[in-house]
């Protein structure tokens, strides 16, 4: 992290803007994707024979392309935004990235869906916001359990997670599903809610429960890398 960086990251904590997550386990780490897009990962964990899911691509497979060149694994990408599912459709996609016009939720079927009030922004969500006057559709959603049933996964190496808010109802999913998870990398939305910072106290806490420890922050303290202490 550069000093800018530095400085801008730590009034952010001053001001209590960000939330001030902690790494808790040291290990080798890796940043993947561009600046925006991107996360930490562990690659001493990761091979061709990995199994990723990518949940939220938005317009920006960058994070992906960089684990395909860098492991060679294949990499499941999901997504329910028409404009994502649109950018998708006109890209010369790698070979082993396969892509599905469906979003990760707790259950299975069609939810209302927000789309942002700033035609310019891509991501959508299944959060209401206070106030908002977002258009909204219909999208189709399925639980972490039917995906890996479909897909016919009995674990996954690396789950990442940027679902715009969905992060505090799909984790406590995903971990009473006891299917097993080496990395789990997560975009925190906390900024959508009153209670965020306790939203993610609360993710957090379930997480180390399961195992799960934090191994690396993004410089934006948004993006967070859990390593699951019981599997490696």
């Amino acid at each position: 992290m550069g000093i800018l960086p530095k400085i801008k990251a730590i009034l952010k904590l001053i001001l209590k803007k960000e939330y001030p997550f902690k790494v808790q386990v040291k290990i080798k780490k890796k940043w993947l994707g561009n600046r925006y897009g991107g996360f930490f990962v562990a690659p001493e964990f990761l091979d061709k024979n990995s199994i990723v899911y990518s949940v939220g691509i938005g317009e920006d497979i960058s994070f992906d392309s960089d684990l395909i060149n860098l492991t060679g694994c294949s990499v499941y990408g999901f997504d329910p935004t028409p404009k994502s599912i649109n950018w998708i459709s006109n890209q010369k996609l790698p070979d082993n990235f396969k892509f599905y016009s469906y979003g990760l939720d707790t259950n299975n079927g069609f939810v209302t869906f927000f789309l942002p009030e700033n035609p310019n922004h891509i991501s959508g969500t299944i959060v209401k916001k206070t106030d908002s006057k977002s258009e909204k559709i219909s999208v189709p959603m399925k639980n972490i359990t039917t995906i890996t049933t479909e897909l016919k996964h009995d674990h996954i190496d690396l789950l990442k997670i940027d679902i715009e808010g969905s992060e505090y109802s799909v984790i406590p999913d995903i971990i009473a599903s006891k299917i097993k998870i080496k990395q789990i990398l997560i975009e925190f939305h906390h900024r959508f809610f009153e209670d965020g910072f306790k939203k993610n106290t609360d993710i957090i806490n379930m997480l180390n429960d399961a195992g799960y420890k934090i191994f690396a922050v993004s410089d934006s303290l948004m993006e967070v890398s859990f390593i699951n202490s019981n599997l490696v």
